[in-house]
């Protein structure tokens, strides 16, 4: 169970290196992927920023809970992730309910789930 894991956490750190990667240097990509649309070159920014910094601090989290065995950090992770879907959830309740929604909802709290099995699993406390 522990092997499956870290696989499934290795997993997630690599969606969110490709994203974070994606957002800050190929940010027009992810129009298309977010839905969203920059406006000029502050929109882009916020694209780099914002979202890329997201998911590259994430990573930076998850990698730390590897290398140090303090799966604290994974927490930290399903936070920041569960804080998005709270805020999808946020949208559905104000603007309605847009199919193309439900999957990422979906992953963002399978990946929650994940990340909080793997703190309780592999933690040391």
């Amino acid at each position: 169970m522990e092997i499956t894991i870290k696989v499934l956490i290795g997993v997630i750190s690599l969606m969110m290196f490709g994203l974070g990667m994606m957002s800050m240097f190929a940010p027009k990509k992810m129009i298309g992927n977010f839905s969203i649309e920059p406006v000029g070159s502050a929109g882009l920014n916020t694209i780099r920023g914002v979202i890329g910094g997201l998911f590259i601090g994430s990573l930076a989290m998850l990698l730390a809970g590897f290398a140090t065995g303090e799966t604290i950090w994974f927490l930290v992770v399903a936070v920041l992730l569960g804080a998005v879907a709270v805020g999808r959830l946020v949208g559905v309740a104000f603007d309605g309910v847009d199919k193309s929604v439900v999957p990422p909802l979906v992953l963002e709290f399978v990946m929650v789930a994940i990340l909080v099995a793997g703190h309780l699993l592999l933690g040391t406390s």
